[in-house]
């Protein structure tokens, strides 16, 4: 875990608390903040903190957002986002869309927009952003019964032919059978089935060839899995990505000094012509490059390699209700906690406690 530093302030109710001041701010693993609660985040960024409750031992905690630097986006419809990125832009933090774009709209395993309105988002994004600042996720990848691999890469490939020249990668994880996400496919009666080692293989191989016949050239990405399937171009992901956030900020030296990176001159070339960037040398804008320091969060789960981040969002809060969903317990208690909200939508937690 980051070590945030800690400040004093007044809460909404005049008390003073101790709050959590992180630079980097994932917005969030635990519920779509974008598509959902966009008008109360950005009314909790100008009060300046927020409230969660932990999980697991039920503890109110505070996040302040007086030293945030940078944010990191997790939705499956980020357009209500557009309307504030100038706010972003005027508080000088950066940010990038983690935009998880399935196509299980037939199936019905998820309530959004439908898919061409998702691929008309992300491509009014990428407009605003950059390349680079809006990363595709297929995720997860689930087979039932009425969806075989084959069915998964022909999806993909509809996908990915949209998106070419849109974003520079893919990211996908094969569906993880938790028993909260097990009891939630139960429940609505989804005959799942579940991927074994081989049959990840074999899609890992068809996906890299379609990758590359396709003319796409993404980076291919997996999630928190534990297989390795370099041996195909696919590497292990970092959602929370320490070299991203150095290239989309490289000039922000607060940020910068907190992650340790140093961001250095490209040198003039020599009388002989060229010019030597030492290994592992990533170029950045105006003659600067910089040397990897990604250190993983030892909190994340074991193939995480997300560096530290503070997340601000609550489960059982999610309103796309998606079949496969590991971030709701139930869709009752989800769609209870999204009323509780409309009641009460500017208090200083998602849920309106």
């Amino acid at each position: 875990m980051a070590n945030w530093n800690k400040i004093e302030r007044p809460t909404d109710d005049g008390h003073i608390v101790s709050m959590q001041a992180p630079l980097i701010v994932s917005a969030s693993r635990s519920t779509d903040i974008p598509a959902f609660y966009a008008d109360w985040f950005f009314h909790r960024l100008e009060k300046g903190y927020s409230a969660w409750t932990n999980p697991f031992n039920g503890v109110r905690s505070y996040v302040s957002y007086d030293n945030t630097r940078f944010i990191v986006f997790w939705s499956k419809n980020p357009r209500p986002l557009l309307p504030y990125l100038h706010i972003l832009k005027e508080r000088n933090i950066k940010y990038y869309i983690q935009y998880t774009l399935n196509d299980y709209e037939h199936e019905k395993l998820e309530k959004v927009p439908s898919l061409d309105y998702r691929i008309e988002t992300f491509k009014l994004l990428v407009e605003q952003l950059g390349k680079g600042a809006v990363i595709w996720r297929f995720d997860p990848l689930i087979l039932t019964d009425d969806i075989s691999e084959n069915d998964l890469l022909e999806k993909i490939q509809y996908i990915g032919d949209q998106l070419k020249d849109y974003t520079e990668k893919l990211v996908f994880s094969y569906a993880d059978l938790y028993k909260k996400v097990e009891h939630n496919l139960k429940a609505s009666g989804i005959p799942y089935q579940e991927w074994d080692m081989a049959r990840m293989e074999i899609f890992a191989e068809k996906l890299s060839t379609m990758n590359r016949e396709q003319g796409w050239n993404y980076l291919l990405a997996t999630c928190g899995e534990k297989i390795d399937i370099s041996r195909y171009g696919i590497l292990h992901n970092r959602c929370i990505d320490g070299d991203l956030i150095t290239r989309l900020a490289w000039d922000d030296k607060e940020l910068m000094d907190f992650m340790k990176v140093k961001v250095e001159d490209i040198p003039a070339p020599s009388l002989f012509g060229g010019t030597e960037l030492p290994m592992g040398a990533i170029l950045l804008p105006k003659n600067h490059y910089f040397i990897s320091t990604h250190k993983k969060d030892p909190g994340q789960r074991q193939f995480c390699e997300c560096m530290a981040s503070k997340d601000i969002g609550e489960y059982n809060t999610c309103r796309h209700l998606c079949e496969y969903c590991y971030a709701n317990s139930s869709k009752k208690i989800a769609i209870c906690n999204w009323k509780r909200h409309k009641d009460n939508p500017q208090n200083e937690t998602i849920t309106g406690l």
